[in-house]
């Protein structure tokens, strides 16, 4: 079988139920936009999330999507699993339809039957559901409506079949459909004791949400029940193709196949190439809608999800990067349905192929950051923080930092690994149900109206008060809370845009100052606090936005236009919007690219800018849809979900975007545009920011007096400042490295003087020396290690503690020859100084190094000779 068959599928649930009404939605973005507390989008009714709620409406009452989705990390994690199943992926896609009151069971039920059965053509015999015990009305509706023999009809319990958003909230039954996949498979129909076997696959859920649970697990009826279906591509498309294993079909064996000419491995595909063809899927597209790997939330569940193939392709004998080659055959095979990922591809392969290098280079890193945490130890045992800490961070394996460990007598404390990455495990996690702001529990009349395009002043009604997260019917002068209105003039945040600040005017002379602007779905909220007076709900007032605030926010907003479209032709159409703030004082934009600009390319990317200004276009406003909006070249926010209708800020030929913002009228209305850094803020994303106007006058204006105090210090022009510069770096090098030769003749010197100073005992029969010394007060740490090393091969064999006071504290290194490592080891004798002074220290059982109080040493120091005597009479 081919890729065509999954594509085939898509298309015709797609078609199929646009024929029947729905809307065809676009899959949204795996970040959820809507759901702060959801790691990943892990299902197809995420994006309609506040419909169901109520929260937000739409211009339609049903829909169908095919949405991507991740399951790894949080409650629904599959990660593990993958390649070790036949059916768990880290990425998936879910074919769903979706009513918002329009139908119910009766409806839902009959196209889940008729699309299986006419469309895909699959066999009814070999069909089985399953209800929720109490729902008597689903199980009738599929006696009724399909003719299904009841005998395959299965009544299970709430764990598998009652389905809700969290706690309290809305909830339902749910009908689940299963294909029989015969006798030849182990396993007993669904709800039987052998329902674990893999004989019965589910392939279609169905939800419906009909009750809303209170806090007291009462279950009150919705006046709008709703419906919310999915079905795994995966899954139907391993029924369609005759298989029983999700990797046997087309979609995953064209690229299984490629992975494995890549890798140079031969069938049977084991796990290993499983993991890596799945994992190269989940990294494109996550990092395609925005997610980067790091060491916290989603960024640190992709890193896992990178590491884990890259790791199997090591144990295939890859010892090059090899996982970002796979993102160019993984476009190729998805490209029918998303073609954008071949639009991103310059940016996955350089973002993995970055990850790839980065882990390449952890083992070493690691080694140093182990070695360092030992020499600081004080005990034997190697605290879990630090244990874990080279696991998260350096990808250090747990049992070869416990090898290492064992090497120098110490232990590890597993149990306080095991906690710290419990908390890890609670930190990244985000718990998989919906969260709800107590502002979008507080029900208002209808919604807010923005009139705030064309006006920073209108008159309107107080809908809501909101007090401590709870609704009021009054605010009192010195209260801090939110209002609502009917309408308003105030920009809510959005975009990267800021919320608007300004004053409420009420009746009575009540004054109301709004700090910020927020909103949830349609209704505003104007946080603030009341200075004079009172307000009432449904009190009629004035709203008026800080005008200059305002202004200054618009002309920064077409900045940020502008320099997208400047970076995109400096560098290239790789360059996507990752991120941006907007506010009076500055602007900053976040957008992929996998290296620091050069100071030639900032340069460029101001001159295009300012370019632009000059040009002096006007700001044109074009109302479309989002095809419409793409189809003329307007950029868009990759994710952002987008109602039915956009507005298209264009200036002239340079910039076209989607954007909801407030813009000036013209470009000239910016004035001057000026870059002041250029960072990076994860791996593949840049941030620039930059002022525009008289704050742009202003920092130009303070680094040309910065300039001209460079130049007065040198001495020298302009224009000779760099190679002032590099003469004056030349020059401290060469006294740099003079004065480590120096160094280094001095301990030589010192090693010479102090060997006469030691002590020779008889050990064994044999000759060896002692000796522990005081270096003058403020010799180097690189002086002391150097003076050990000469003492070392002058004494053979011989134990050595040296120590060097700077001010109330002590530095320590210890030597102990190989010969007598049986006896002691150097962390021993260093320590038996450092002890007793308040010290610690630690290293390789031939040299340590550590620290103590100063004072005292001329007292401890004498007593190293008795403690090794002692060592060999035991």
């Amino acid at each position: 079988m081919s890729v065509n068959q999954a594509n085939a599928i898509r298309t015709a649930f797609l078609e199929y139920f646009q024929s029947a009404g729905h809307e065809r939605v676009a899959s949204s973005s795996l970040v959820p936009g809507n759901d702060p507390t959801l790691l990943f989008t892990n299902s197809g009714m995420v994006q309609f999330k506040d419909v169901f709620l109520g929260a937000e409406t739409r211009p339609y009452t049903c829909a169908t999507t095919v949405q991507r989705c991740v399951r790894a990390g949080g409650k629904h994690n599959d990660l593990d699993q993958v390649g070790y199943t036949r059916r768990h992926h880290t990425f998936f896609e879910m074919l769903g339809n979706f009513s918002f009151g329009q139908y119910f069971k009766k409806e839902a039920i009959c196209y889940a039957w008729d699309f299986l059965t006419r469309i895909l053509q699959l066999p009814r015999e070999k069909l089985w559901v399953t209800v929720y015990r109490d729902d008597h009305e689903s199980e009738q509706i599929w006696i009724q409506e399909t003719g299904i023999d009841p005998e395959r009809i299965a009544r299970c319990g709430e764990k598998d079949n009652f389905w809700q958003m969290g706690d309290t909230g809305p909830c339902g039954p749910c009908t689940e459909i299963f294909y029989d996949h015969g006798p030849s498979v182990a396993g007993g129909p669904p709800g039987s004791p052998e329902q674990d076997g893999d004989r019965y696959v589910e392939i279609w859920n169905l939800v419906f949400m009909q009750y809303e649970r209170n806090a007291l697990g009462k279950l009150t009826p919705l006046p709008r029940p709703c419906v919310d279906t999915g079905m795994g591509l995966e899954r139907i498309t391993a029924v369609m193709e005759g298989v029983h294993d999700n990797y046997d079909i087309g979609l995953f064996r064209e690229l299984l196949q490629t992975i494995a000419s890549q890798l140079n491995v031969s069938p049977p595909f084991d796990h290993a190439l499983r993991v890596i063809a799945d994992h190269i899927r989940s990294t494109a597209f996550l990092i395609m809608d925005g997610v980067l790997p790091s060491n916290e939330g989603r960024g640190y569940v992709l890193r896992r999800i990178m590491r884990r193939a890259i790791r199997q392709g090591y144990q295939l004998g890859q010892t090059e990067p090899f996982f970002f080659a796979l993102a160019k055959p993984l476009a190729a095979v998805m490209e029918g349905a998303y073609p954008e990922l071949d639009r991103s591809l310059k940016l996955i392969e350089s973002v993995i192929l970055q990850e790839e290098e980065q882990f390449s280079r952890t083992l070493s890193k690691g080694m140093r950051q182990l070695e360092q945490a030992m020499a600081q130890m004080s005990g034997v045992v190697l605290d879990g923080e630090t244990v874990f800490q080279l696991y998260d961070t350096y990808g250090f394996p747990v049992d070869l930092t416990a090898d290492i460990a064992r090497e120098r007598g110490l232990t590890v404390d597993e149990e306080g690994f095991q906690e710290a990455m419990k908390r890890q495990r609670l930190q990244s996690q985000r718990v998989q149900h919906f969260s709800i702001d107590h502002t979008q529990t507080v029900h208002v009349k209808g919604e807010t109206i923005f009139v705030g395009y064309d006006t920073t002043v209108a008159d309107a009604e107080i809908s809501a008060l909101l007090q401590d997260n709870k609704p009021v019917k009054v605010l009192h002068t010195g209260e801090t809370g939110a209002i609502v209105l009917n309408m308003t003039p105030f920009y809510a945040e959005s975009g990267g845009q800021i919320g608007d600040t300004g004053l409420i005017y009420g009746p009575h002379e009540a004054v109301f100052e709004v700090h910020d602007t927020q909103k949830q779905g349609s209704v505003f909220w104007h946080m603030g606090q009341v200075i004079a007076g009172h307000f009432h709900v449904d009190d009629a007032i004035q709203a008026a936005v800080n005008e200059a605030r305002r202004q200054a926010i618009r002309l920064n907003h077409t900045a940020t236009h502008l320099l997208h479209a400047a970076l995109r032709r400096v560098l290239g159409e790789h360059v996507q919007q990752k991120g941006s703030l907007v506010s009076g004082e500055k602007l900053r934009f976040d957008f992929s690219h996998t290296k620091p600009l050069t100071p030639e390319e900032l340069a460029a990317v101001e001159r295009e800018v300012n370019a632009a200004i000059r040009s002096n276009d006007c700001g044109q406003l074009t109302e479309m849809t989002p095809e419409e909006a793409k189809a003329t070249g307007a950029m868009a926010l990759f994710g952002e979900r987008y109602g039915s209708s956009v507005r298209v800020m264009s200036f002239g030929d340079f910039s076209r975007e989607i954007c909801g913002g407030t813009h000036a009228e013209r470009t000239g209305d910016i004035g001057y545009f000026k870059i002041v850094s250029d960072s990076a803020t994860a791996a593949g994303v840049r941030r620039i920011e930059a002022v525009t106007g008289d704050a742009a006058v202003s920092y130009v204006e303070a680094s040309e007096l910065a300039w001209h105090q460079v130049c007065d210090l040198l001495h020298a022009p302009r224009v000779q400042v760099a190679e002032r510069l590099t003469q004056w770096i030349t020059e401290r090098q060469l006294l740099e490295k003079e004065l480590l030769l120096l160094k280094r003749a001095g301990a030589y010197q010192m090693a010479e003087e102090l060997a006469t100073e030691a002590v020779q005992i008889e050990v064994g029969g044999e000759t060896g020396f002692v000796l522990a010394a005081l270096l003058p007060a403020g010799t180097e740490r690189e002086v002391l290690r150097e003076t050990l090393d000469r003492l070392r091969d002058r004494l053979v064999p011989a134990a050595i503690v040296l120590a060097a006071a700077e001010e109330e504290k002590a530095h320590l290194v210890a030597s102990v020859s190989a010969a007598w490592i049986d006896h002691f080891k150097a962390p021993d004798l260093l320590n038996a100084v450092a002890v007793p002074l308040g010290g610690k220290g630690g290293g390789r059982p031939d040299m340590a190094q550590g620290g103590c109080q100063a004072s005292g040493l001329l007292h401890e120091l004498p007593h190293v000779i008795e403690w090794v005597r002692k060592r060999f009479d035991h």
